[in-house]
């Protein structure tokens, strides 16, 4: 099944013939948050999505914000952290057994192919549009997504901490001050392991889709998963620009996006058609990955499906190494 550039994405089935792109994943910068104020969250414009990541050296922001004309769009940019240079990059898994995160990209554990994620029945609240309701659905997925990745993380000795979530913005979070909350819509701080997704501005940007959300806060955790594993420090390494713009880093940035895609998708997949996420919940969730624009720091949005759709029907996280994949498959 081929999609172009111009089509809209319609419902995708569980398994259609499909070639995936090949083992891969996405860039970013990052390097072990100090004890910083809390950050503040994103939005999104009415029926548009975009999904910014904010990465420094000790930061790293990952968020779904909004643009114009109905489009979504994912897009990232780095932002310099306080005390960057401070920021120690040593390898804490050291030794067998011993569990730390591993600083590399597409030789990191967690990206074999024999890596599956454990199959879960999620129970999930109905989605209203309290902050409430909001925060009891995003928290029940969550506690599902720690269920199908701890096992994984567990297997190749990587952190698995639980993953917070948040549907307010303080004023300032461990990852420094939030973006502008006219282009963002969701975002992960490493700093303090939580996803933001504050409830006027997601429900400002899909109101109750319940494929909608199951994207965003599946890509959010795969943020959570890179930080844990060490890729988005091993990424970090490799910036070579203050601001993340120069053209080399700016496909570090698409492979960490699209490796967040992919990453949520193979969550969708261990969840579907079990417990409160139907098959039809799932393809949607799919489906909403290729609801977006063309940018140059999250990819294209043809990639931005497929690379969502390499993992839930590969089912395996050798189909998420965006590191491994040629620059073709990244724009």
């Amino acid at each position: 099944m081929t999609i172009s550039e111009d089509d809209e994405p319609a419902p995708i089935a569980v398994s259609p013939p499909y070639r995936s792109p090949g083992p891969q994943y996405g860039p970013s910068v990052w390097a072990p948050p100090p004890a910083y104020p809390r950050s503040p969250s994103s939005s999104l414009g009415t029926a548009s999505r975009v999904m910014i990541g904010l990465f420094s050296a000790i930061l790293v922001f990952v968020a779904v914000g909004a643009v114009t004309d109905n489009t979504r769009m994912i897009v990232g940019n780095a932002l310099e952290a306080p005390d960057a240079a401070a920021a120690a990059r040593t390898n804490t898994a050291e030794g067998a057994g011993k569990t730390g995160k591993v600083y590399e990209l597409s030789t990191n554990p967690l990206l074999s192919s024999s890596n599956q994620l454990t199959k879960v029945t999620c129970k999930l609240p109905a989605l209203g549009r309290s902050d409430a309701e909001l925060k009891a659905f995003y928290e029940a997925q969550v506690a599902c997504l720690d269920k199908a990745w701890q096992p994984l993380l567990q297997k190749v000795h990587e952190p698995e901490s639980p993953a917070l979530v948040a549907v307010k913005v303080p004023a300032v979070s461990r990852c420094g001050d939030a973006p502008d909350s006219k282009k963002a819509l969701a975002y992960y701080c490493p700093g303090d392991s939580t996803i933001y997704a504050p409830s006027e501005w997601m429900l400002d940007a899909v109101g109750l889709n319940k494929g909608s959300h199951l994207a965003t806060i599946a890509h959010e955790y795969g943020h959570h998963v890179q930080n844990e594993s060490g890729i988005l420090n091993a990424a970090s390494d490799q910036m070579t620009s203050d601001d993340e713009s120069s053209p080399a880093d700016l496909e570090r940035v698409r492979r960490i996006e699209l490796q967040a895609n992919c990453f949520g998708a193979l969550f969708i997949a261990a969840a579907a058609g079990r417990g409160d996420i139907s098959a039809a919940s799932a393809n949607a969730a799919i489906a909403d990955y290729g609801n977006t624009s063309d940018s140059d720091s999250h990819g294209s949005r043809k990639h931005q499906l497929s690379w969502a759709r390499a993992g839930f029907e590969q089912k395996n996280t050798a189909a998420c190494d965006t590191w491994s994949a040629s620059p073709a498959e990244v724009t």
